[in-house]
C-alpha cells in the first residue's frame, strides 16, 4: 500500500489551487464575436431548441457527459458520519477518477439533507443539468430507498457505486473463480460477512448469476441472519434463513464462498479450515482484510483468494466499473443503468481476464507472463483496455433494452472514439513507467542537493522505476532531506569533492585527457573539469559504475551538452544529436525537435534530426508521422529556412522513401489533415495525423514548446537527448517533482536498451 504522512496528503489537497478538480471551457471565448456565441445573445438560440425539444439538451448542453457525484457524507470511507462538507475532498476524488479513467465530468454536489425525502427532493431538483447521477458514501438503509424511488422517478441513470460497483466486480471475480475451480453457481454455498449496502447487493446480484438465495447466508455484527431474529430491517430480512447456525464459524463450515464486506481479522484461520474444498475467499475489508493474505494462503492450499489491496493478487476495486458503466450509459445516452447492463459489465470483466494480457500491465504488476488462473480472476486496474471492453458491452444493454435515447452502429470507430477521448496521454506516461519497473536502472541524478530532486527521488524509489545515486554535496543533500523529512536512507550519495573520490577523480581526469589531449585540453584542465558535477557523473556513466545520467535542474542546457558529447560521445553513423521534447496534449502526444542543440541547422542536419527522432519516437511503440515545418508551404519561398526544409525533404524522401514525412509545411497545416488534403492531396502525411514535428531552427522549436506549455495546457517532457552513446538526459531549469521523475523514468528505459552501439541511419 502507498505510504505517505498526513503532511502528505494535506499539502496535496491544498497546495496551487486547493482541491482536486476544475472546470474547463471546451469552445473558444477569446474574441467578442466567441463571447456574443457564448453568452447573450447567441446563447439564446439552444435555449429555444432546447424549449421545444427537450432532449436537445443532449446536443447543445454538457449535459452528455456530466455526472453528479451526490453525497450527504453519512457513510464515508470507512469514516462514518461526518457530514456533507467533510466528505467532499472524497466526492472530489471520485470525480477525479471519472475523468481520469474515462474523462467523464462530474460536479460533486454536498447535501446536507440526511432526511431521505429532502435528499430525494434535492436531487429531483438538480436532475436536469445531469446526465446520470452517482450516489455516493450514503449509509443504509436509506441509501437503498434513496436509490429505488431515484430509479423510478428520474429518467437520467442513478448509481450507487458502494452498492453496485463491489458487487459488478466481485461478481466477475466470482464467475471466473467457480470456472477455475470447475465448481456449479447453481449448487455453491456462500457466506456473506457485513449486511449493509455492498452486502446486499453482492447477494442480489449473485442469485441473478445463478446462485441460489437459500444457498447465501448472511452474517452482521449481532451473528447469521435468520428467521429467528425480530431485529431486521426489511432489506436484511430478504435474506434471512430457517438455519440453528448463529455465528460465522458456525456459518463458514462446508462454504465454497466467503465474501467479506466487514470488518479486519473476523475469519480466523481455523475457520477457514473448515470451509469446502477448494474454496473462495473474497476479503474486502480495507485496507486490511477479513483475514490476512499470509494467513489464508498457509492455512489452504486449495484457496482462491482476493482483497481489495493493490499488493496482493486479485484485487477487486470499484473503479475497474463506474468509470467505464458511465461512459457507456452516457454516450448512448441511458436512462437508466438497469440490472442487464450491470451483468452485461460483469461478463465483460470476466471475459476479459482470459484474454492476453498486454505487457505494460504485466510489468505494472512485476509479472512475466499474467495468465488466467486462482491469482488473475479479475482485470487489472491499470489495464488500458478496460474502456474499450467494459463501456461498449454497458451501451450495447442499454440499446437491447430499450433505455438507451442513441444508437451506436458502428462499434470499431465507437472503440477508437473511446480511445480518443483518452488520447495515448496516461497510456504513455503509464508505459514509460511500467517499463522502467521491468528492469530499474542505476541512475545518477546530479542537483541531488535541491529539495524537488530529492522529493521525486521518493517517488522514483517507493514506484521501483530506478535506483538512484545521488550527486552532489552530502551535507547539502542530508541538510535538506532532513529539514523536509525525506527518507534518503539507504541511497548512494557521492560528492565529487570528497576526499573518498579523489582516486576516481584521477582515473576520470586521465580518460578524459586520453580523448581531448589532440583538441586542446590539458591534464589539469581534466583534472578541474572532473570536479564539476556534470563531468563527473557522466564519467560514471561512461565508466560503466551506472547506467544514465540526468541533470539541469539548476544548470543551463550546455553545461550537460558539452561533457556529454566529449566523455560519451555519439552514438550513430552521423556523428550528430538533437534534442526532443514530447508534448502530452489531449490529442494525444506530439514529438517537436529539435529545440535544444542546434541553432541553424543545415539542410542535411535537419535530414539527421528527423532520423534520430524517428528512431525515438519508436521506442514509445508509435509509428512517426512527422512534419518539416516552416513558415513557407512546398516551395512557395526557396531561401533561408524554408530552403534548408527542402533541402532535408529531397534527402529523406529519396533516401528514406519508407518512412512517413513531409515539408515544408506550416505548423496549421500540419495539424490539419483535413486542410492538408484538400490544399495538397499529393502530400505524403494525407491520411496520417502528425505526430512528429521538426522545426526549421532551435528558435521556432524552443518558443513552440514554451508556447504549447503556458497557452496550450500541454505537460512538457524534456529534452530527450537522441544521438548520444549513452542515457544522458537534461532537466528543464527548475523542474517540478512530476518533470524529474517522468525524465528518470525516460532515462531508467533508455538504459534497458541492450545494443547501443552506433546506429546506422
Amino acid at each position: 500500500m502507498a505510504s505517505f504522512t498526513k503532511e502528505d496528503a494535506l499539502k496535496y489537497h491544498s497546495s496551487g489551487r486547493p482541491g482536486k478538480i476544475e472546470v474547463i471551457p471546451t469552445k473558444p471565448y477569446t474574441t467578442q464575436f466567441d463571447l456574443s456565441l457564448a453568452y447573450s445573445p447567441g446563447v439564446a438560440e439552444p435555449c429555444k431548441e432546447i424549449e421545444k425539444n427537450p432532449e436537445d439538451a443532449y446536443k447543445y448542453t454538457a449535459k452528455s457527459n456530466l455526472v453528479a457525484v451526490l453525497s450527504n457524507g453519512t457513510a464515508v470511507l470507512g469514516l462514518g458520519d461526518i457530514g456533507a462538507l467533510a466528505g467532499k475532498p472524497v466526492m472530489e476524488g471520485k470525480g477525479l477518477l471519472f475523468k481520469v479513467f474515462a474523462d467523464v465530468d462530474v460536479f460533486d454536489i454536498e447535501v446536507d439533507q440526511k432526511n431521505v425525502d429532502d435528499f430525494i427532493k434535492t436531487a429531483k431538483a438538480i436532475s436536469p443539468t445531469f446526465g446520470g447521477i452517482n450516489l455516493e458514501d450514503i449509509k443504509a438503509p436509506e441509501c437503498f430507498e434513496i436509490e429505488e424511488r431515484l430509479k423510478e422517478e428520474l429518467d437520467i441513470p442513478v448509481f450507487h457505486d458502494d452498492q453496485h460497483g463491489t458487487a459488478i466486480i466481485s461478481a466477475a471475480g466470482l464467475l471466473n473463480a467457480l470456472e477455475i475451480n470447475g465448481k456449479d453457481i447453481s449448487k455453491i454455498k456462500i457466506v456473506v460477512n457485513g449486511a449493509g449496502a455492498s452486502a446486499i447487493s453482492c447477494s442480489k446480484l449473485y442469485v441473478s448469476l445463478g446462485v441460489k438465495k437459500e444457498n447465501v447466508t448472511m452474517v452482521d455484527s449481532k451473528g447469521v441472519i435468520s428467521t429467528s431474529r425480530t431485529d431486521l430491517n426489511k432489506y436484511k430480512a430478504q435474506f434471512a434463513r430457517d438455519t440453528q447456525r448463529k455465528t460465522l464459524a458456525d456459518a463458514v463450515k462446508g462454504a465454497d464462498v466467503f465474501l467479506g464486506l466487514s470488518v479486519a481479522g473476523v475469519l480466523k484461520k481455523e475457520m477457514l479450515a473448515t470451509m469446502a474444498p477448494e474454496p473462495i475467499v473474497f476479503a474486502m475489508a480495507n485496507p486490511n482484510p477479513e483475514i490476512s493474505y499470509e494467513d489464508a494462503m498457509s492455512t489452504r492450499k486449495d484457496l482462491i483468494f482476493a482483497t481489495g489491496r493493490s499488493d496482493y493478487p486479485n484485487q477487486i476495486n470499484n473503479v475497474l466499473g463506474f468509470p467505464f458503466i458511465f461512459r457507456g450509459a452516457l454516450d448512448v445516452k441511458a436512462r437508466a443503468i438497469n440490472e442487464e447492463m450491470k451483468l452485461a459489465a460483469v461478463y465483460a470483466l470476466a471475459d476479459l481476464a482470459k484474454k492476453d494480457v498486454p505487457e505494460a500491465v504485466n510489468a505494472a504488476y512485476k509479472t512475466k507472463n499474467l495468465i488466467f488462473g486462482k491469482e488473475y480472476i479479475i482485470p487489472k486496474p491499470l489495464d488500458p483496455r478496460l474502456i474499450t471492453v467494459v463501456a461498449p458491452a454497458v451501451a450495447k444493454a442499454a440499446m437491447e433494452t430499450g433505455v438507451a435515447r442513441k444508437t451506436i452502429t458502428d462499434w470499431d470507430a465507437y472503440e477508437v472514439e473511446l480511445m480518443k477521448r483518452m488520447g495515448i496521454y496516461n497510456q504513455l506516461i503509464n508505459d514509460v513507467r511500467v517499463k522502467a519497473k521491468t528492469n530499474p536502472k542505476r541512475i545518477v541524478l546530479g542537483d541531488a542537493d535541491s529539495y524537488n530532486v530529492l522529493k521525486a527521488v521518493q517517488i522514483i524509489v517507493s514506484g521501483k522505476l530506478a535506483v538512484p545515486v545521488l550527486l552532489g554535496k552530502e551535507k547539502s543533500i542530508r541538510e535538506i532531506a532532513e529539514t523536509n523529512r525525506l527518507n534518503i536512507e539507504g541511497l548512494e550519495i557521492i560528492d565529487p569533492e570528497s576526499k573518498d573520490e579523489r582516486a576516481r577523480i584521477e582515473e576520470f581526469a586521465g580518460k578524459l585527457y586520453d580523448k581531448r589531449q589532440r583538441k586542446g585540453l590539458t591534464l589539469k584542465e581534466a583534472r578541474q573539469l572532473m570536479r564539476n558535477p556534470n563531468y563527473f557523473g557522466i564519467s560514471l556513466v561512461e565508466s560503466g559504475y551506472a547506467d544514465g545520467f540526468l541533470s539541469g535542474n539548476t544548470s543551463k542546457y550546455s553545461e550537460v551538452i558539452r561533457p556529454a558529447v566529449q566523455i560519451v560521445g555519439y552514438n550513430n553513423s552521423l556523428n550528430h544529436f538533437a534534442g526532443m521534447y514530447i508534448i502530452i496534449t489531449k490529442r494525444g502526444p506530439f514529438f517537436f525537435a529539435d529545440s535544444t542543440v542546434n541553432i541553424q541547422p543545415s539542410g542535411r542536419t535537419l535530414a539527421d534530426t528527423t532520423l534520430l527522432v524517428a528512431n525515438e519516437v519508436r521506442k514509445f511503440g508509435l509509428e512517426p508521422r512527422i512534419a518539416l515545418v516552416s513558415y513557407s508551404n512546398f516551395g512557395w519561398i526557396r531561401e533561408g529556412s524554408p530552403l534548408r526544409v527542402q533541402e532535408a525533404i529531397e534527402i529523406l524522401h529519396k533516401d528514406y522513401p519508407e518512412l512517413i514525412v513531409d515539408g515544408e509545411m506550416q505548423a496549421d497545416l500540419a495539424l490539419n489533415n483535413k486542410l492538408l488534403q484538400e490544399q495538397y492531396p499529393f502530400s505524403k502525411l494525407v491520411g496520417h495525423e502528425v505526430n512528429t514535428m521538426i522545426f526549421p531552427n532551435l528558435s521556432s522549436g524552443n518558443i513552440a514548446y514554451k508556447m504549447m506549455h503556458e497557452l496550450g495546457d500541454a505537460e512538457i517532457i524534456g529534452p530527450i537527448m537522441v544521438g548520444l552513446k549513452k542515457p544522458v538526459h537534461i532537466l528543464q531549469l527548475n523542474s517540478s517533482v512530476r518533470d524529474i521523475v517522468n525524465m528518470a523514468s525516460i532515462a531508467s528505459v533508455d538504459a534497458q536498451t541492450e545494443n547501443r552501439e552506433v546506429i546506422q541511419l
